[in-house]
């Protein structure tokens, strides 16, 4: 999948991951354009497409890292399937931040350059915690 795979209506929020997918990162509240599936890592409304839920506290980390890995998987194999895949949070900055950087990770970015490469593409506040920082060199 390069960067001609799916399309976004509006391309705010969307980053492409080091093979070459296209996921949307945003506010779990935005009114935004249809996504085939969406990743929500906060309790807020649901969306009329496909999507799975992650127990994810503010300011946190997954509770459940078993399941957090299991849906960063689906995300991405989603992605690369083409399907539009999005993530989303309440503020869409940290754990949103930090879920982009867990896929960039999953999909070969080295751990130690994630943080960086999520705050350039993405947003500049995102993965906001000392310990979203260490979940993520502890990802592989």
């Amino acid at each position: 999948m390069t960067s001609d795979g799916p399309q976004w209506a509006d391309e705010v929020g969307v980053v492409e991951l080091p093979g070459g997918v296209r996921v949307r990162g945003r506010r779990i509240a935005d009114v935004v354009s249809p996504a085939d599936f969406g990743l929500l890592l906060a309790p807020g409304p649901t969306p009329s497409w496909a999507y799975r839920r992650v127990r994810w506290p503010d300011f946190w980390v997954p509770t459940d890292r078993a399941d957090a890995l299991d849906a960063l998987g689906e995300a991405l194999r989603r992605g690369y399937a083409g399907e539009r895949v999005e993530v989303a949070c309440r503020g869409g900055t940290g754990r949103t931040g930090t879920a982009l950087a867990a896929l960039a990770i999953l999909d070969g970015l080295p751990a130690e350059q994630a943080v960086g490469w999520v705050r350039a593409v993405y947003r500049p506040g995102a993965v906001e915690t000392p310990w979203q920082r260490r979940w993520l060199r502890r990802l592989r």
